[in-house]
């Protein structure tokens, strides 16, 4: 949308008013007896009260109706959300999944909340730990509803389709290669423009930092004044047939009805806020004398579990970058990892597996289970003369990577059909190259 205003950098302290409020801020105090413009002023915390200083997360909202007023909240279907890990038996193959189905305006309209689909996830909400991985299908735009995670943040990756997303905070226009994060609590509403799909990573009990750079130093990867964060725009507008609130809660989804918009909020400040960034942005860091540096490197973002280095969700990318490694196979090498991979494309072609892979499909390879490039394409990079080549030109792969060893849903193994039965079939060809009288050659 054009005149969309952000600011930029990455856990700053903001404040932002409405232009058409000047002054709505209060100064020197965030909860003023009375508040500029005849406010309500509300906390929204984003951490315990106790956390350390470059921990602590909280925004003060100043909204014309406080969120308390509403109707009682009532359970409502949850469609194929689920946090049900046990509903089909565990599945330790190599899966890969054609592009998910957007359904037809003309035959279903379908917005956001009601296209969210659960692929795969561990751990619990309850306990504060674990992860859900989404793919959302959707038609048509959300009216008059919002919707509300009390579980975790939401990491959307676009991949066909920009998306409008309005909350409290202010209005974010994502477009594919781009990202938003919607943390814990935060409610907001999808605009689409015609058939729409993405991918989430939603993370229980953490959010989402900027990976450590160690010896990379003070610059590169995501740098944080790329990350940009909507401005204050609200709107003072009664509902008399109800605005829905949606809120997902401990894996279920309820509802309730109030009579006016949420995304009243006339001015705000704090650290707690939705954000977006630009994967063209990445500022890419790769071999350039010999062998592969691991895929860490193209870490985006992270959500940290208790053990030192060791993540409950990274979310990394596999940009347009050069490759110009010698004497080395440049795809990504043969693997077993105590991690879980997720990968989905955006755009383009993976250079792993150009064939069968798709934008608006997905792989996961679980923990401990074998993957690497396809028959072709160890047999041509063998081959191949190594000279410097731009590797993933028009192309943007992603991976969730997780501790958590995922189950998939019954949902993502049967009902919708997307599943691609015959991807082990891609390694089928692999043949020995053993010769038992190799000699090595003379220098």
């Amino acid at each position: 949308m054009a005149g969309l205003k952000y600011m930029s950098g990455f856990g700053n302290e903001f404040s932002s008013e409405d232009p058409r409020c000047p002054g709505s801020l209060p100064e020197g105090q965030n909860n003023p007896q009375v508040c500029p413009y005849g406010l309500y002023a509300e906390q929204l915390s984003g951490s315990a009260f106790t956390c350390p200083r470059p921990a602590n997360k909280r925004s003060w909202l100043y909204r014309i109706i406080p969120s308390v007023k509403h109707k009682p909240f009532t359970a409502v279907p949850c469609g194929n959300l689920s946090e049900n890990w046990d509903e089909v038996e565990p599945d330790p193959n190599q899966l890969r999944w054609r592009p998910f189905t957007i359904p037809k305006p003309t035959d279903k309209k379908v917005d956001f909340v009601a296209g969210l689909h659960t692929l795969c996830g561990a751990g619990d909400t309850k306990s504060r730990n674990g992860i859900g991985i989404h793919v959302y299908t959707c038609n048509t735009s959300m009216v008059d509803r919002c919707f509300n995670n009390s579980d975790g943040d939401f990491l959307i990756v676009p991949q066909q389709g920009e998306v409008l997303i309005t909350t409290e905070f202010g209005k974010m226009m994502v477009e594919p290669n781009e990202i938003c994060v919607i943390q814990q609590g935060m409610r907001f509403s999808v605009d689409v423009f015609g058939e729409t799909r993405g991918y989430i990573l939603e993370v229980y009990g953490a959010h989402y930092e900027l990976p450590d750079l160690g010896p990379i130093g003070a610059n590169g990867l995501a740098n944080p004044r790329d990350f940009l964060c909507p401005v204050a725009c609200y709107e003072d507008r009664t509902v008399a047939t109800g605005f829905s609130v949606i809120n997902k809660y401990q894996g279920k989804l309820f509802a309730c009805q109030q009579d006016f918009s949420p995304f009243n909020v006339v001015a705000w400040h704090g650290n707690y806020t939705p954000y977006k960034y630009d994967l063209k942005n990445f500022m890419v860091i790769n071999c350039v004398a010999f062998d592969h540096a691991d895929p860490s490197i193209f870490t985006v973002l992270t959500a940290k579990s208790t053990r030192p280095g060791v993540a409950i969700a990274d979310f990394v990318i596999f940009p347009p970058r050069w490759g110009v490694s010698d004497h080395t196979l440049r795809p990504p090498y043969y693997h077993r990892n105590c991690m879980s991979e997720f990968m989905g494309l955006i755009k383009g072609h993976y250079e792993a597996k150009e064939e069968g892979f798709q934008p608006g499909g997905a792989s996961l390879h679980s923990i401990m289970t074998p993957h690497g490039p396809d028959a072709e394409c160890f047999e041509k990079s063998s081959t191949a003369e190594l000279k410097p080549e731009r590797v993933a030109e028009g192309t943007m792969a992603f991976m969730f990577e997780s501790s958590f060893s995922m189950a998939v849903t019954k949902w993502g193994l049967q009902t919708c059909q997307r599943l691609d039965k015959s991807y082990y079939q891609c390694w089928e060809h692999l043949r020995s190259h053993f010769d038992p009288n190799w000699k090595p050659s003379k220098k």
